[in-house]
């Protein structure tokens, strides 16, 4: 198999380096070589957080070069805006519909662009969810990037129930059903929407 690229980039805080961990997992669950690798951000709290995950038959080395990846996972918007020149020509971009302020804007000196989405829609194949808001309505805001990987999920053409084994091991085991309900919402967002 050809290898494959997957970034997800975030702020800290947001579950960037969980997801990655769930991702690798799965993969690995399925039989592939696979290789992580993280980049954090100067603050612990509202950095920016980047993780690439590649697999394949045999993967060399972890990091995901420009205009290389297949999936772009982005679980706040102007994230997305920042690393989409990552993606491939054909490649996919997931994006949660969340807005955190940087820095630069909370103190004033540069605006939040408002036209984020278009600007990438004119590019890349745009896949766009209000992972947030679903969370929240099951109870639980620290589940939305879990409601993401349901979406990405059918992308990869791995089995559901590999992907609900590793989420089962990899999760706190209070949480364990929390993290399979909002991994089934991701899962129904995308087949509602013909995201596969």
């Amino acid at each position: 198999m050809e290898t494959k690229n997957i970034m997800i980039v975030g702020v800290g805080g947001q579950g960037t380096l969980l997801t990655s961990r769930i991702l690798g997992g799965i993969i690995l669950e399925s039989g592939y070589d696979v290789k992580l690798s993280e980049v954090h951000g100067m603050a612990q709290r509202g950095g920016s957080v980047t993780t690439f995950v590649r697999y394949g038959d045999k993967v060399f080395e972890p990091i995901v070069e420009e205009g290389c990846a297949d999936i772009l996972i982005a679980f706040e918007k102007l994230e997305a805006l920042r690393y989409a020149h990552f993606l491939k020509k054909e490649g996919i971009l997931i994006v949660n519909d969340q807005r955190i302020d940087p820095m630069p804007v909370v103190i004033g000196k540069e605006e939040y662009p408002k036209d984020i989405f278009e600007r990438l829609e004119d590019k890349y194949d745009l896949v766009v969810v209000d992972a947030l808001n679903e969370a929240r309505k099951l109870g639980n805001v620290r589940v939305f990037n879990v409601i993401v990987l349901g979406i990405v999920s059918r992308y990869l053409g791995i089995e559901k129930e590999v992907w609900e084994k590793v989420i089962r091991n990899t999760v706190p085991v209070k949480t364990v059903e929390l993290n399979l309900a909002a991994f089934e919402i991701g899962r129904n967002i995308s087949k509602e929407k013909n995201y596969d």
